[in-house]
């Protein structure tokens, strides 16, 4: 048993150094395939450092080839600052519109200036200054006088025979016939004044005149005993301060019973040869009509057209105008398409435009019919004018 053993071990440690060796043998293959397999697991790290190294590079290829996959980065990174842009340009657009704003609202406080120093210039010459601003295209003072300059040249050669429509003899009749004429035609005066002048002839007559007698002859003028009452005072007055004459001064004859503004002019003008604007009914319609003031008061009406002409023209101007609001521009139906001075006229219109059927309301001498005057100046006689019937005739 013992050499059993012996041998034994001696078949185990053979076995065991065969195992060994064997051993050994796979720690050497092992060894040996152990660098076959670093090798094999660098390769594959190196395979991918290659791969990625490549990518990287198409990658940096495909960037230069393809601008566009940059540049949607541009345009978003634009993208985000033109909102930015956007804002601050929409803050300044909107002071923009403030400061646009504010002149507009500035706009009226220059106008207004340039309105009232005209206004504050007006109130020195009140009438005439609301006469410019009063007409409609804004007329300027300068064209205003020119304007009214000419149409007084127009009707001086329409008119050139115009005069004053009473018949009178002396300065006494034409103060009574211009007192007569109030609420009622020249040509009713005319017809009338014959008979009272021929029973009265002076101031002293007249003054010591039965106020009955008076009346009888003065009835057909209307508002006969107010007349009356007028011609016998100023008859009284003229005896009794002025010595039976009339004076020829503005501020004697406006003392006088019934005597006015408008009546002192008619007879400084026409029988003493002082200028003077007569501003009657007719007057006073036709420059409100022309433009040339907007005033109502006789008073300021004759300041304003009298600042208009030169002193001098005063007096036929008077005439022209009356003789013209008389024949052509009523004060019902202007006689529009017949007028000579219609180019000139801001109202033209409101009459009657059609030339024909204008000639039919002309009056007087120009639709051929007699004047108011039975006596008129030979001047109106020799122009084709007719004399006017005396009271009762026809």
């Amino acid at each position: 048993m013992g050499e059993q053993g012996s041998d034994g071990g001696r078949k185990t440690a053979g076995a065991a150094r065969t195992a060994a060796a064997g051993t050994g043998a796979s720690a050497s293959a092992a060894k040996k395939a152990a660098p076959s397999k670093k090798a094999a697991a660098r390769k594959p790290a190196a395979a991918k450092k290659a791969a990625a190294r490549k990518s990287a590079a198409a990658k940096k290829a495909a960037a230069e080839k393809t601008p566009g996959a940059t540049k949607p980065a541009a345009k978003k990174a634009p993208a985000k600052k033109t909102p930015a842009k956007k804002t601050p340009s929409a803050k300044k657009a909107a002071p923009a519109k403030k400061a646009s704003s504010a002149p507009l609202r500035k706009a009226p406080a220059p106008r207004k200036q340039v309105v009232a120093p005209k206004k504050a210039t007006a109130s020195v010459p009140a009438a005439p200054a609301k006469t410019v601003a009063a007409h409609p295209q804004g007329e300027s003072r300068t064209a205003l006088v020119r304007r009214a300059r000419r149409i007084n040249r127009e009707l001086a050669e329409v008119y050139p025979y115009a005069h004053p429509e009473l018949d009178f003899e002396n300065p006494f009749q034409l103060v009574v016939a211009t007192v007569l004429s109030a609420q009622t035609t020249d040509l009713r005066v005319n017809q009338t004044t014959p008979a009272l002048f021929a029973k009265y002839p002076t101031p002293e007559d007249l003054a010591a005149a039965n106020p009955e007698e008076v009346e009888e002859i003065l009835r057909p003028t209307g508002f006969f005993r107010a007349k009356t009452k007028s011609v016998i005072g100023l008859s009284k007055a003229l005896v009794e301060q002025f010595g039976g004459e009339v004076p020829g001064r503005l501020e004697d004859l406006v003392k006088l019973p019934g005597v006015g503004r408008k009546t002192a002019f008619v007879v400084l003008g026409n029988a003493f040869g002082r200028p003077g604007i007569t501003v009657d009914t007719h007057f006073q319609r036709l420059v409100r009509r022309w433009k040339w003031t907007d005033e109502t008061d006789p008073d300021k009406i004759e300041a304003a057209v009298g600042a208009l002409f030169p002193k001098s023209d005063w007096t036929d101007l008077s005439h022209h105008v009356i003789w013209h609001g008389r024949r052509i521009c009523h004060a019902r139906k202007p006689a529009c398409g017949a007028c000579p001075i219609a180019p000139l006229c801001p109202a033209y219109g409101e009459g009657e435009t059609d030339p024909e059927k204008a000639k039919k309301l002309l009056k007087y001498e120009k639709a051929g019919q007699p004047g108011q005057r039975l006596k008129p100046p030979q001047a109106y006689l020799d122009a084709g004018g007719r004399a006017a019937p005396p009271l009762g005739a026809g």
